[in-house]
C-alpha cells in the first residue's frame, strides 16, 4: 500500500511514470499516420493519400492501427526508461547542476539526449521490427505471431536486425529532440525551465517542433532501416546499411531518402506535442500531490 507515496516521492519515479504517460499519449495520437509513412518508405505504393484511400477501401479503417499492439504494450516501459534516463544523464555530464532543481545546461541537454537515444535503441529496434512486419502485412495477425516466427526462422539475431542503423539514427536524432524542445519552451516562455510555469500551448508547440526537428535530421536513416527492417534473411535483398544505402538511390534516385517525410513531420508534431503535453502535466500533478501527501 505504501508502494506508490514513496515512488512517486522520487523524482526519477516521476519522471518514470510521466514518461510513460507521455509515450502512451503519443502512440494512440499519431499511430495511423506512422502506419502510412512505413507504407510510403517500403514501397512505391502513392502519396499517403492514395495510400490512405486505397489501405482503408480495402482492409478498413481499423488497419491503420495494425500492430499498435507491440509497441503501445511496451511504450510506457520505453518512455519511462527514456525520460529518466534522459533526467539523469543530462545533469551527469553537465557539473553546473547543483541540486535536481537547477535545469541542465543546453551542452547536457544534447550529450543526455544523445545517449539516451543510444541506450533507447536497444528496447526499440526489436519493437520496431515487430511493428514494421506487422504494418507491411496483408492479413491480419498479431505481434506475438509475428515475433514467433522472426525466431523460428531467424533466431534473436533476426529479432534484433537493424540495431545498428537504429542507434545511427536514434543517438543524434535524440540529442536534437530534447535541446529543441528545451530551447522552444523557454524562448515562448522564458524562465519556464527553472519554474514549469509554461501553458499548454508553450508544450504543445515545443513538443511538436522537437519532433520534427529530430526527423528532420534523422529521415533519410529511419528511410534505410525500415527497409532493412521490413526483409527477412531468407527474403533480403540488401546486404546491409551501405548496400541499402546505394540500391535504393541506385533504383529511385536520392528523393527516395526523403519519401514519406511529410506524413513522418505531420505526426511527429502531433505525437510529440501530445508526448511533452502528458509529461509535463502528468510531472506537475506529482509534484503537486509529493507537495500534499494526503491527497496520494
Amino acid at each position: 500500500m505504501d508502494f506508490w507515496p514513496e515512488f512517486l516521492a522520487n523524482s526519477w519515479g516521476r519522471e518514470f511514470v510521466a514518461g510513460g504517460f507521455g509515450g502512451t499519449a503519443g502512440i494512440i495520437a499519431g499511430y495511423p499516420l506512422d502506419t502510412l509513412r512505413i507504407r510510403q518508405q517500403s514501397s512505391t505504393e502513392g502519396t499517403a493519400a492514395q495510400i490512405f484511400r486505397r489501405l482503408v477501401a480495402a482492409e478498413g479503417p481499423f488497419s491503420l492501427y495494425r500492430g499498435m499492439a507491440a509497441p503501445l504494450a511496451s511504450v510506457t516501459f520505453q518512455n519511462a526508461i527514456a525520460f529518466q534516463t534522459y533526467a539523469i544523464l543530462s545533469r551527469a555530464v553537465d557539473g553546473h547542476c547543483s541540486s535536481s532543481n537547477d535545469p541542465p545546461s543546453y551542452r547536457g541537454v544534447a550529450l543526455g539526449g544523445f545517449g539516451t537515444g543510444a541506450i533507447q535503441s536497444l528496447v526499440l529496434s526489436p519493437v520496431e521490427l515487430v511493428k514494421i512486419r506487422l504494418q507491411l502485412l496483408r492479413s491480419p495477425t498479431g505481434p506475438r505471431d509475428v515475433a514467433r516466427s522472426i525466431l523460428r526462422a531467424e533466431g534473436w539475431r533476426g529479432l534484433y536486425r537493424g540495431l545498428t542503423i537504429t542507434v545511427l539514427r536514434d543517438a543524434p536524432a535524440h540529442g536534437v529532440y530534447f535541446s529543441t524542445y528545451e530551447y522552444t519552451r523557454e524562448w515562448l516562455h522564458p524562465g519556464c525551465r527553472k519554474g514549469s510555469c509554461e501553458s499548454f500551448g508553450t508544450m504543445l508547440l515545443a513538443g511538436g517542433l522537437a519532433g520534427v526537428a529530430s526527423w528532420i535530421c534523422c529521415y533519410p536513416l529511419d528511410v534505410v532501416k525500415t527497409r532493412l527492417q521490413a526483409q527477412s534473411r531468407l527474403t533480403g535483398k540488401y546486404g546491409g546499411i551501405v548496400d541499402c544505402f546505394r540500391q535504393s538511390v541506385r533504383q529511385e534516385g536520392y528523393h527516395v531518402l526523403w519519401r514519406g517525410l511529410g506524413t513522418a513531420v505531420l505526426r511527429a508534431f502531433i505525437v510529440n506535442g501530445a508526448i511533452f503535453t502528458a509529461y509535463e502535466t502528468a510531472l506537475r500533478c506529482f509534484f503537486r500531490a509529493n507537495d500534499n501527501p494526503a491527497t496520494i
